[in-house]
Formats: structure tokens, sequence, C-alpha cells
């Protein structure tokens, strides 16, 4: 087993790899297993990269096992009320066109008044 030290080229990060040759018996040909220690830093020492834990849900559980009938009643009352929001923005929506339509008349009657007036 030997250290292999290669350069990341967009970060310039050098990872540590620990390279094992093995004989590849399909291919017939010699094949190299590398396995990631860690990177160095500016002195040259080697800095470990573990496994990094596991972040928390963001619901503050501890990734344990949710009784389902709750996850499932919770995610029908988190439906029935985006399908609340949405009918409301619907209606606001269509208030919003209607007025649009209605402002959209006024400016054509005062446009044609103002043509009518210059001519």
């Amino acid at each position: 087993m030997s250290l292999v030290k290669l350069k990341d080229k967009k970060s310039g990060t050098v990872y540590v790899y620990e390279s094992e040759s093995y004989w590849d018996k399909e291919k017939k040909a010699p094949r190299n297993r590398r396995k990631l220690i860690g990177k160095l830093d500016e002195n040259g020492n080697i800095i470990p990269t573990g496994r990094k834990k596991a972040a928390p849900a963001k619901d503050g559980s501890t990734g344990q096992s949710q009784n389902y009938e709750e996850l499932y009643n919770s995610c029908i009352q988190d439906l029935k009320e985006k399908e609340r929001k949405i009918t409301e923005l619907i209606i606001e929506n269509e208030k919003l066109s209607s007025q649009l339509k209605k402002d959209q008349k006024i400016f054509q009657q005062i446009g044609a008044l103002v043509r009518s007036d210059g001519s």
C-alpha cells in the first residue's frame, strides 16, 4: 500500500489517498483501489476526512421512526391548508383581473378623450 496525493484543479485542495494494487482476473491487468484518508493543509499535515454526522431533521426529530398514522394525518392537514391557500389566491387573482379590466377600460376612455381634445 502507498499514499497518493492528488490536487483538485478547481479548488486547489490536495487530497491524500491510500492506494492498493491488485490483479484483476477478468481484465487480466493490474488495478488500483483508493481510499480517501484526508487532505493536506498549508504545512503538509494530513487532515482526516471522516464521515459527517447526519444532520437532524428540520422538524426537530432525531431520525427515529415516526408513527406513520401521525405522519399521514400531518400530511393531510398540510395538504388541506395548502388547498385553502390556493383557493384564496385564486379568488384574489379573479378580483385583481376584474379590477384590471375595469382600469383598462377607464384608461381607454381617457385616451380617447385626450385624442379627441387634441384634434
